[in-house]
Formats: structure tokens, sequence, C-alpha cells
């Protein structure tokens, strides 16, 4: 035991070019029981053939070197990205300098504690969301989830660590129009080249990034259906098309007549801009600048911030059409298992705990109708 720490020495042998003998030190925590089950850890790998000495290899280098290439052809881009740009920006420069090998709970703790309070390197100081930190600290459990399996750490600190909950972190306020609000903000901006890409998000409930990234050949206009395989997001600061993850996003949505004849109409519109502009983009986008070049999804977003801050209805964010499409679905009484699939939730229980607070009003008018539908 050395301060407030235990630690498990293995003897290795003699060293092959002095004859000294070799002991290596692991850090084991806090208590005897964690020594204790080290020991036994260290021991019984030794006995399957399967004790690795550790090396010297720091955090940083283990993430940069080692764990992130190998992760690149696994990870969606934007993933990757992130992941890449948390490395750099947080962890090399606080904890990255750490042996891997002496890498302790209490170091993450300490690590998400300083993000928290001023982990933003942006130049205006201040600390990072609840929510960033939480992503950060998953990377990290995966990471060491990565290096323990493959014996080059005896275990994952991570697992010990105290990451930040995210019940206190401060979500955006989900706000939603009504049925009326979400038709004047329609008849509002029909005059906007990308009118039929608002009519659309509103009217399927898909992403922003999923809209932007459709091509005519996912939409079948006589089925009528879209099919929705890849988005359109930004991976440094640059926009990139992405694969939806599959159970997660990858589905079919049936369209309505009306929004039928709005994408006949673009699509005539559109051949006829590109007959005069003499455009012939390589690919079959629904939804690009005249040029053909992609449309940046922070800049759909301010189309649309412009707009309601000339309107006279309530402010809501982009993202916030989806949830009214969900709200005026589940409200007209459309089942829960239904939405989930229109917005590609991963399961019900998702899109429950989302729009929970919608209800207890359904309620209310679920035990009108079935008084009215028994006693007249």
């Amino acid at each position: 035991m050395k301060g407030n720490r235990y630690y498990v020495v293995i003897y290795e042998g003699p060293d092959p070019g002095t004859g000294k003998s070799r002991h290596r030190w692991h850090s084991a925590g806090a208590t005897r029981k964690d020594a204790q089950r080290l020991l036994a850890e260290l021991v019984k790998k030794s006995h399957d053939g399967d004790y690795r000495a550790p090396d010297r290899v720091t955090l940083g280098q283990y993430l940069e070197q080692r764990w992130l290439p190998t992760k690149k052809a696994q990870l969606r881009a934007s993933t990757f990205d992130s992941y890449r740009r948390n490395i750099d920006n947080h962890v090399l420069p606080t904890i990255g300098t750490v042996p891997l090998q002496r890498l302790t709970p209490e170091h993450l703790d300490a690590f998400y504690a300083e993000l928290l309070t001023s982990g933003r390197r942006n130049g205006n100081g201040g600390g990072l969301s609840v929510k960033t930190v939480r992503n950060i600290h998953t990377m990290l459990h995966k990471a060491l989830a990565d290096a323990a399996r493959k014996g080059t750490v005896p275990r994952n600190v991570a697992t010990l660590a105290d990451p930040p909950r995210l019940s206190s972190a401060r979500r955006p306020e989900m706000k939603v129009w009504d049925a009326d609000q979400l038709r004047l903000f329609l008849d509002e901006i029909a005059g906007h080249r990308l009118y039929p890409a608002f009519y659309l998000l509103a009217t399927t409930g898909m992403r922003r990034g999923e809209v932007l990234g459709l091509r005519w050949s996912d939409v079948d206009l006589d089925r009528p259906s879209i099919s929705v395989s890849r988005a359109l997001v930004i991976v440094a600061y640059k926009p990139q098309l992405s694969d939806v993850k599959t159970g997660q996003g990858r589905r079919t949505i049936d369209l309505e007549p009306k929004t039928v004849a709005v994408l006949r109409e673009w699509k005539k519109r559109q051949m006829e801009e590109r007959m005069l502009t003499n455009v012939r983009p390589d690919t079959d986008e629904m939804f690009a600048h005249p040029d053909g070049s992609c449309i940046n999804p922070d800049y759909f977003s301010q189309v649309f911030d412009r707009h309601l801050a000339k309107s006279a209805l309530p402010t809501i964010r982009l993202h916030d059409l989806r949830h009214t499409h969900a709200s005026i679905l589940l409200k007209q009484g459309i089942p829960l298992k239904v939405v989930s699939e229109r917005l590609g939730h991963s399961n019900p229980a998702f899109t429950l705990s989302v729009y929970q607070h919608l209800l207890p009003g359904m309620q209310a008018d679920a035990a009108k109708a079935f008084s009215a539908a028994v006693f007249g």
C-alpha cells in the first residue's frame, strides 16, 4: 500500500539483459478488497496464459495511436469525428499524459468535474454541458473496455467512475404547435424555394438531416412512400452524407395525397431550374441548391428561424416540427407503435418517454370516448 491506494506487485523473473529481478506494479484501488480482486484476476490470467506485462503507453497515446484508428471503419463519420475532437480538445490536454496502466477512477472523476466547470475550448470559457461530458465518458468507457478485453489493462476503470447524471442536465424545452399553427406556418412559407422540404418534414416527422439527404430514387410517388436510409450531417464543420443506423431510423414512411402533390410540383420545378441553369448533377438529390450543391443543415435551420422572427407564430426550433408531427398524431388517437415507427425510434418505449407529457389529456379524452361508446 502506498498512501491511500493499494497495489499488486507481480514478479516477472530476471531481466534478460541485466539479470536483475523484474517486478510490475499494478494500481488496484483504494481498498484491500480491490487489491485482492485484482490479484485473483492476474493470477488466473497467468495460469491461463493470458497475462500480459503492462507497457508504458499513456492514455493519450493509446487513444490516438491504437484505439481510434481501428474504429474509423466501424463508426459513422459523424461519430468518429466527435470522438476525434473530444480526444484532441479535452482528453489530451487534461489527462492524456497519465500512464494507461495507472489511470484510476479518481482521475476520471476529477476530469469530468473540470470539464463541467471549465471545459470549453472556444475562448469564451465556461463548462461543457452534462450531455457532452456523458458522451466523453461513454467514449472512454468503450476505449477502456477494449483495452481490458485485449489484456492491455487489467480492468476498465471507467466502470467505477462517476460521470454526471443526465437528470441534472438542462434539456431543451420541447415546444409544439397545434394543427392550426402548423397549417399557418406552411401557408406563410409557401413562397420560399425550400417550402417542399419544410412541408415534407412537417408531414412525415423526419429529421432535418434525413430530409436533406433524400434522393428521388428514395421516393415512390405512385405507392406513395419514402425510404429513409441516409442523412446529411455535419462532420468537421462540413456537410457529409451518412447512413442511418439500422433499427434507429432506417424505415419506410407512407405519404398522404397532398404531400405527394407538393413533391410532384417540386420535381417539375427542379427540372425546369436545371434546364435553365444547364446543371446536370451526378446525383439525384431531392433537395439541393440551383447549382446542384447540397443544402447545409445549419442553413436550413437558419431559414426557419429567420421566418419565425418575422411571424406571429410562437417560436419553436426546427426540430420541434418533428415533435409537432408526433403530438398531432397522438392527439388524433394514432397508436403509439405506429408513431414510433414513423419517427424511426428504436422502440415505442422511447417514444412514450419523449411524449408522456401528452398522455394525461389524451387519457381524459379516452375516458370520455369510452363512456360515449358504451353509455351513449
